[in-house]
């Protein structure tokens, strides 16, 4: 009878050779790499240019309605690949069900079109 611990071993051994070899590259940058800073090599960058404004000024909410729909539509995309793959073992009640979470999607993409929440003026 094999413990737990016998059988997650190689993963044990590979995530520790993993943290060393991690440690490793990052002690090597900070003992070889150059470093001499200077002020403009430390100066806040923002476009090329001074920065003009105070940085905890409110953003636009459409930063955010942006973020969110690029959210909503990456984990789409995750969901999509696992639903494909399967698809043949889940029959028509997981075709309909991820038809059903597309067109909610859809819908919620449409209105949000629709309010002009993705034109910026």
């Amino acid at each position: 009878m094999h413990s737990v611990i016998a059988d997650y071993f190689p993963v044990l051994i590979f995530g520790a050779i993993a943290v060393v070899i991690a440690g490793a590259m990052l002690g090597s940058s900070l003992l070889f790499g150059w470093q001499k800073p200077y002020s403009e090599k430390t100066s806040a960058y923002e476009c090329g240019f001074e920065p003009f404004d105070d940085t905890r000024r409110r953003f636009d909410v459409r930063f955010y309605l942006v973020a969110i729909l690029f959210i909503i539509f990456d984990l789409e995309v995750a969901f999509l690949f696992p639903w494909a793959v399967s698809l043949s073992r889940i029959g028509w009640f997981g075709f309909l069900s991820m038809m059903g979470f597309l067109t909610v999607l859809t819908v919620g993409f449409i209105y949000e079109w629709c309010k002009g929440a993705l034109e910026w003026d």
